[in-house]
């Protein structure tokens, strides 16, 4: 199992502070992911690597929450000490430009899902490729801090059109829809809460987060609201009692794609971890 299937909170941990990876598992994130990259220094890569390999060895002692567990690769040698182990649900691999290295990676681990991060304008190019290049990949994202030094972008508006290109790229391809990429700033909860609600506007669904405090925060912004379940409700109550489409007293339109809007919306309300 590579996750839950409405998975809106997916938490990065370094690989290095094992005692920290334990006590993410219990913070109640739908996914972790143990950070083998960015967080964690050169010369402590070999431990972090090894540290994450005896967690993933085994998971009924280390995760008896059994909270899926991914790790964001840093090189090969990572990829071959984590393939296989009974306790890692996903790779998410950085850095991915072309088609090519998802089937490089498959190669080296058979059989686990992959998240590739495209994290520059040449991924966000081959995005569909990306998306589509193996039945392994089960979700793309960006990796938005990468990106944004890659493009020269100052601001959250020079990164709606990269997001909007993820999202149809991984429709196109038959996955989920993108998770956003991290906030940075761990205290503004109200700047997060905004970022994610644009986010969700544009069609991405669900945040990678750095802190436990940030996780409520994109739990409800993701989460259908009480007026957007009632709305969607009233929608499929009046499919049923009339076949095609039809307007609603209140002026609304219902035709196919509506219904199935609305079907998507009592999904994700309803659903649990």
């Amino acid at each position: 199992m590579s996750g839950p299937a409405t998975a809106l909170t997916w938490l990065y941990v370094p690989g290095d502070r094992p005692e920290v990876v334990r006590k993410a598992l219990g913070s109640g994130a739908d996914v972790v992911i143990v950070d083998l990259e960015d967080a964690v220094a050169p010369d402590r890569k070999e431990y972090a690597r090894s540290a994450t390999a005896e967690l993933l060895s085994d998971p009924v002692t280390a995760n008896p929450m059994a909270v899926p567990v991914h790790v964001r690769v840093h090189g090969e040698d990572d990829v071959r000490a984590l393939a296989g182990l009974p306790g890692l649900s996903g790779m998410r691999l950085p850095k991915i430009t072309h088609a090519a290295s998802v089937h490089h990676v498959e190669a080296l681990a058979p059989g686990v899902p992959l998240y590739p991060l495209l994290e520059s304008a040449l991924a966000i190019e081959h995005a569909y490729s990306i998306a589509g290049a193996h039945h392994a990949v089960r979700g793309i994202a960006l990796g938005e801090a990468d990106l944004r030094a890659d493009l020269g972008v100052r601001d959250d508006a020079g990164l709606d059109w990269p997001r909007s290109r993820v999202v149809i790229a991984a429709r196109a391809a038959g996955l989920d829809p993108p998770v956003m990429s991290v906030y940075p700033d761990v205290r503004d909860l109200s700047g997060l809460r905004a970022s994610c609600a644009h986010g969700r506007d544009l069609g991405l669904l669900g945040r990678a987060a750095i802190h436990p405090r940030q996780l409520p925060v994109i739990e409800r912004a993701f989460r259908p609201t009480a007026r957007e379940v009632e709305a969607a409700e009233q929608i499929l109550e009046a499919s049923r009692a009339q076949a095609g489409a039809q307007a609603l007293p209140d002026g609304r339109f219902v035709d196919a794609a509506v219904v199935a809007s609305a079907e998507r919306t009592l999904s994700l309300a309803r659903s649990r971890r």
